[in-house]
């Protein structure tokens, strides 16, 4: 058999063009332009947060004082006192939210350890494309079920629960929450290397226990960051409590009353026909979105550290 000519590597190696550098620098400036985009509209949600609330401040009827201590807010009635403390409102957000997290949390990291440590094949095909259904719902649906299903037949015959009240509308952003947490919760334990499970098993621990001392600690910067994530979520939700939690702003604990959140407030001051530009009420739905806003930037920035200062590293 004749001998085969030698095999050149360089036949392969790709050849820069003149058209393909071209190619190459116009997409780098799409790319270039599209996270400018990004950045440019933050800024730009940032300045007119700032003016819009600026506005409300600006009044001579506004103490910045009053905003973060008065325990009342009234703005927006047209009879009594005006009363614009941000406290009820963030009480509000703040109760409702609680609530959501006590049932994401725990239920989200359980379903996710078991997803990724105990489920067979079999059962993850079922609960993973229902998990999916479950975060495909609408809000407004589960604002909905809230109010016919959860409030009449399951916290009215607990006890005194109103109409509108701030525990209905907690599980219902708990259950929006859920699947978020489960999703991000699964995906860091499904990160940390078998080796170590392995390594664990070796040394006679229980599947249990390799999952609980070993796997779990591995993995508790991403679920505090999930945690972290789906929290800014319930913080910001909007048509499950603008449905549910009522419109009534209190400065409480009791989660059996009507409790307005700064989302829900926004939304419903919105919808209002009496709300003009320039009006007092007006710059009070910017005044609100600031401090919403700057909440959940905390938040975010708050996970990102949690992130990076926890973070398992692994060779």
């Amino acid at each position: 058999m004749a001998n085969a000519e030698p095999f050149d590597v360089a036949q392969l190696t790709p050849r820069s063009t003149l058209s393909s550098q071209r190619w190459s620098a116009f997409m780098t400036i799409v790319l270039m332009i599209c996270s400018l985009i990004s950045v440019l509209t933050t800024l730009g949600i940032i300045v007119m947060l700032v003016y819009e609330a600026a506005g409300f401040f600006a009044n001579e009827q506004i103490q910045l004082s009053r905003f973060f201590t008065d325990t009342k807010w009234s703005v927006g009635q047209t009879q009594g006192e005006i009363h614009y403390g941000i406290l009820p409102l963030l009480s509000g957000t703040l109760r409702i939210t609680a609530i959501a997290m006590l049932i994401a949390l725990p239920l989200g990291v359980i379903t996710a350890v078991f997803l990724s440590e105990f489920a067979s094949p079999r059962v993850r095909s079922i609960l993973k494309p229902a998990l999916e259904v479950l975060a495909g719902v609408p809000t407004v649906v589960l604002g909905y079920f809230a109010m016919v299903f959860l409030t009449p037949y399951l916290l009215q015959p607990l006890g005194d629960f109103k109409t509108f009240n701030a525990a209905s509308a907690g599980i219902a952003v708990g259950i929006l929450c859920l699947p978020l947490v489960t999703s991000l919760a699964e995906d860091a334990l499904r990160a940390v290397p078998r080796s170590l499970r392995e390594g664990s098993l070796g040394l006679g621990a229980t599947r249990f226990e390799t999952t609980v001392k070993v796997v779990l600690p591995a993995a508790i910067s991403g679920i505090v960051a999930a945690f972290l994530l789906a929290l800014a979520r319930a913080i910001g939700e909007t048509m499950v409590v603008a449905l549910a939690a009522g419109s009534t702003p209190t400065w409480t604990l009791d989660p059996r009353l009507q409790s307005q959140t700064m989302a829900g407030y926004i939304v419903n001051t919105f919808q209002s026909e009496s709300v003009v530009p320039g009006s007092l009420s007006y710059y009070s739905i910017y005044s609100v979105a600031a401090v919403l806003f700057c909440l959940t930037f905390g938040i975010t920035v708050l996970g990102q550290y949690v992130r990076r200062r926890f973070r398992e590293e692994y060779n």
